[in-house]
């Protein structure tokens, strides 16, 4: 702190960070990945000389503080590229692709954008998540219930080759290296993300905040509702609720609109104006003033039987944790 001057400060993002990096020193760690948070260019995360980049779909998030346009979120998103890098892509629209590509050629970095023919295909569900065909990979088993998934393990199966390709040990042509792909796919976990927390009733979570990731989540979930659903849902005021309220309208028996004090920072809507916007898509709709509350009443219209949805911001995803004494560390 000494070193920063009057319009500089270091942030809690900035404290994690120092602390991660800290840690994976002390641990040896050979490599890390690190997710940036909002936007990218003048997050914390982007002070950390990374040799690769990799994009998921990048969609309007955060318009408010990154801007109204695709092309401009994708140029704060582009911001984590380092110069003589390498950066990575799945498909995505033109206008993110030229923002993308003219960022890389800026820094002189090695720009690939993944062509819809090597991505991942869907093949079928399972148990505990999915199947699907990964090129020299075969069909592969991926421990994760949204489809979404597909695309984020081609990528991270794309991004570890080239990593790997600066590291010692298994040689990335043999066959050794393809079977330890495939065990790590098949064993992989990311808690409060289309995840199952328990049956009778079978209970979900998802941190889905707007209308392209609930309704990715109504399609990865679509064959294991059993009815009645029942879903409840806490999305603050400046995101996309009435895209969440549709999307989960259209499968549900019923809708529980709830909010969580755990981040002060976030606003909801009062009641009335959350079950006024809500009705066009549900005229059954409720509120409860907490996820607890929220939970007793769903599990009273679920049953035994039936599935119980609990979708929105992280912080009601860390409730669903607490509820259900799951682990913080990975929220």
């Amino acid at each position: 702190e000494a070193h920063l001057n009057e319009r500089q400060y270091f942030s809690p993002q900035g404290i994690f960070l120092a602390i991660a990096l800290r840690w994976f020193d002390e641990q040896g760690v050979g490599a890390a990945v690190l997710e940036v948070g909002r936007g990218g260019r003048f997050d914390d995360i982007s002070v950390v000389p990374n040799k690769l980049s990799m994009f998921s779909p990048i969609m309007l998030e955060h318009p408010d503080q990154l801007g109204s346009t695709l092309d401009r979120i994708a140029w704060h998103k582009a911001g984590i590229m380092k110069p003589y890098s390498y950066a990575y892509s799945v498909p995505q629209s033109p206008e993110v692709l030229d923002v993308l590509q003219a960022e890389a050629d800026g820094l002189g970095a090695e720009f690939n954008w993944i062509a819809p023919k090597d991505m991942g295909e869907y093949i079928d569900t399972t148990d505990k998540g999915i199947r699907m065909n990964l090129g020299r990979y075969g069909e592969v088993t991926l421990s994760l219930l949204g489809r979404y998934q597909i695309a984020n393990a081609t990528l991270a199966v794309i991004g570890a080759g080239n990593m790997h390709a600066r590291l010692p040990g298994i040689a990335h042509g043999s066959a050794e290296y393809v079977e330890r792909i495939r065990a790590g796919l098949a064993d992989v976990t990311w808690p409060g993300r289309c995840q199952k927390l328990q049956d009778r009733p079978a209970v979900y979570v998802d941190g889905a905040i707007n209308a392209e990731s609930a309704n990715s989540l109504v399609e990865s979930l679509e064959e294991r509702l059993q009815q009645p659903v029942i879903s409840i849902i806490s999305v603050p005021s400046d995101k996309d609720y009435r895209g969440v309220y549709e999307a989960l309208g259209k499968v549900s028996n019923s809708l529980i609109l709830t909010e969580t004090a755990r981040n002060p920072s976030l606003h909801f809507l009062d009641a009335k104006e959350a079950l006024a916007a809500a009705r066009p898509y549900n005229e059954n709709v409720s509120y409860a003033g907490s996820l607890a509350q929220a939970v007793d009443q769903a599990k009273q219209q679920a049953g035994t039987d039936g599935t119980i949805l609990i979708v929105g911001t992280q912080s009601i995803v860390a409730d669903a944790m607490n509820l259900w004494g799951e682990s913080f560390e990975v929220i």
